[in-house]
């Protein structure tokens, strides 16, 4: 009878303990961020937010991206686009990398790059007014993910007690990417150099 009731003891403290270290190695942060993985942009696979009005809203995006370009070995322009209505809507910050975080808008936002098995995604956790409000998104250079990878993401999710995420429709159609002023320049130095050819 003793060994059955020690058997018990040692299975609920293994089971009580399994959750909590699953979820730590599941939100480790990013130790080492590769910018020239980071480059480019990328497509918003899931998301969930801490305040249930904002996942409605969430809810009726059609799509989202994240654009990360290199100005200088630390700082990035970290760009934001999203669909709504089958309307584009941008956003673009400056940002400077402390290792796997970045501060944007004025200090309001702080984010974390989270650990995924998914190679081609990044996982980013947004903590809103010191941590008052939280997004937790999870994006790819893919549109559509492998269950497995969508199950991950659900885990993580679960251990920051977030509601279930909002997975994105992978058939609607991206923002065009923003026109910053350097290309509106470029282009229209083009346009003004195909003028002058055509005079000549």
């Amino acid at each position: 009878m003793l060994a059955v009731c020690a058997v018990a003891v040692i299975y609920l403290m293994s089971v009580s303990h399994a959750a909590p270290l699953a979820c730590e190695y599941l939100l480790r942060p990013l130790n080492e961020l590769d910018h020239h993985h980071l480059e480019g942009r990328w497509a918003m696979i899931a998301g969930s937010l801490s305040e249930l009005p904002l996942i409605e809203h969430l809810r009726l995006r059609d799509s989202a991206t994240a654009k990360f370009s290199s100005t200088s070995e630390t700082n990035i322009a970290f760009r934001r686009s999203m669909s709504l209505n089958n309307t584009c809507s941008y956003k673009s910050f400056n940002i400077s990398l402390e290792g796997s975080t970045f501060t944007f808008d004025n200090g309001r936002v702080n984010t974390t790059f989270i650990q995924t098995s998914c190679d081609d995604c990044i996982l980013l956790s947004f903590d809103v007014k010191s941590g008052t409000r939280r997004h937790f998104y999870l994006y790819s250079r893919r549109r559509q993910l492998e269950q497995r990878e969508i199950e991950e993401f659900r885990a993580q999710v679960e251990c920051v007690n977030m509601p279930p995420p909002v997975v994105m429709d992978p058939t609607k159609e991206l923002c065009p990417e923003e026109k910053t002023a350097k290309d509106a320049r470029k282009a229209e130095e083009k346009k003004t150099a195909e003028s002058q050819l055509t005079q000549q």
